[in-house]
């Protein structure tokens, strides 16, 4: 009997599909005033499935390196459960940081056995990413996105206005993704509709006016292009502006809101909206408690408990969001918008060090083996591009909402390629964590 031609590489993909599975949950329209999602779920079984497969290998399933950075992170987090100020407040928060930063994380280096996976995952998100997108543009030609000084026309994707910047994130790391797959060593046919999706993508990057997407997606591609070359980078800045010209110039797609958000990032210090002063009072906020705990934070999830004690008069009491089909909402600010910042106030000089030292870990790792990535060029610059928009993107973001478990899913591709033995090589046989 012939198998058809899909057959095969279906049954060869099967150990990686549970992790484009989470992607794929992303796509699905968030319910409003629920706190779990599809993608939670889909995360425990790719979780429990990774753990059935190593077991089933009977092999070593990291290096001893790969499980010193991988599980830093678990020092800082204990630590800070235990000084949770409700057993709720230890269990939930335990949970989610194990979950985003380290079960997610080691689930996925395991399962991403070579480069082929790895295209994989990295095309899932630029799939995910031209769905929101669409959605996200759809939103704002028809004005039914979330308010954006008081007009329905901020593209928000299947997020809702509950999480302005998911479709954002979602977008940010299908172009950082698209941008290392169109700059790698690839068939010239991956390049080539890499790079168009990439260019597609900055639309609806730019309709969802997040200024810190903005600056970590130029960053981290900033850093893809200069791995390739300066004669391509200077090919491929040409190429975005020409493209931003005749998208905002040209055809009008939100030029006035769209200047008025990019001047508001070098206002900051003179002239700040309400964002950046509630912002600024969370930041001081987060320092405030700090300083009152340095090594161990105030616990974890006990930031909106100490807010009100360190924040300064000019802080919000929240922060207000509209949309068609959602209603007038107004969202309390129980979190700094700083992941450092967080892990200081809650986790104190303990959690920064472990957490953001295997981030820095897994940057400096990543970035070493680009110099011998070979064919798996393309992977690598994408890996590593999302290390670096993460990390650049945490400097206004930190973890929450639905959005969060593409932060998994990343940190874990990151961490494939930092980490796992034989990354660089060629074939599936001798590539991957055994």
């Amino acid at each position: 009997m012939v198998l058809p031609p899909a057959l095969p590489a279906l049954r060869r993909a099967a150990p990686v599909l549970p992790v484009v599975g989470i992607v794929a949950m992303l796509g699905l329209p968030v319910v409003p005033g629920s706190n779990a999602t599809p993608a939670d779920a889909v995360s425990g079984l790719v979780v429990l499935w990774a753990v059935v497969r190593t077991a089933r290998r009977a092999r070593r399933p990291l290096t001893a390196t790969a499980a010193v950075v991988l599980g830093l992170p678990v020092v800082g987090i204990a630590v800070a459960a235990s000084g949770a100020a409700t057993p709720g407040d230890t269990l939930t928060g335990l949970a989610r940081y194990l979950q985003v930063l380290v079960l997610v994380p080691v689930a996925v280096v395991l399962l991403v056995r070579d480069r082929r996976d790895a295209r994989l995952v990295l095309w899932s998100l630029v799939a995910l990413a031209l769905w929101q997108g669409t959605i996200g543009v759809h939103q704002y030609l028809t004005g039914t996105g979330a308010s954006y000084q008081g007009t329905d026309i901020r593209a928000v994707g299947t997020f809702g206005p509950t999480d302005v910047t998911g479709m954002a994130t979602a977008v940010a790391f299908g172009l950082v993704a698209a941008t290392g797959l169109a700059l790698g060593a690839g068939a010239r046919r991956q390049r080539l509709v890499a790079a168009v999706c990439a260019q597609a993508l900055l639309v609806p990057l730019a309709l969802s006016f997040s200024r810190g997407a903005w600056i970590a997606t130029a960053v981290a591609c900033g850093a893809q292009l200069l791995s390739a070359g300066v004669r391509r980078t200077a090919k491929v800045c040409a190429a975005a502006v020409a493209a931003s010209v005749v998208l905002v110039g040209g055809l009008g797609l939100g030029a006035a809101a769209l200047q008025e958000r990019l001047t508001s990032i070098t206002q900051v210090a003179d002239a700040p909206d309400q964002s950046v002063v509630d912002r600024y009072s969370l930041w001081s906020a987060a320092t405030g408690m700090w300083r009152g705990h340095p090594v161990t934070g105030v616990g974890l999830k006990a930031f909106p408990a100490h807010r009100d004690g360190h924040a300064p008069l000019a802080l919000s009491s929240g922060s207000d969001t509209d949309a068609p089909g959602w209603g007038f909402r107004r969202q309390p600010l129980l979190s700094p918008h700083n992941m450092y910042l967080l892990l200081l106030s809650e986790q104190g000089l303990l959690g920064a060090v472990t957490v953001a030292g295997s981030w820095l870990a897994l940057l400096v790792c990543g970035t070493r083996r680009l110099r011998r990535a070979g064919p798996a060029r393309d992977c690598a610059v994408a890996a590593c591009g999302l290390l670096v928009w993460q990390c650049v993107d945490f400097l206004y973001a930190d973890i929450g909402g639905p959005s969060t478990m593409l932060t998994a899913v990343c940190l874990g591709l990151g961490a494939w390629w930092a980490l796992a033995r034989g990354a660089t090589t060629a074939t599936a046989a001798e590539a991957g964590v055994r």
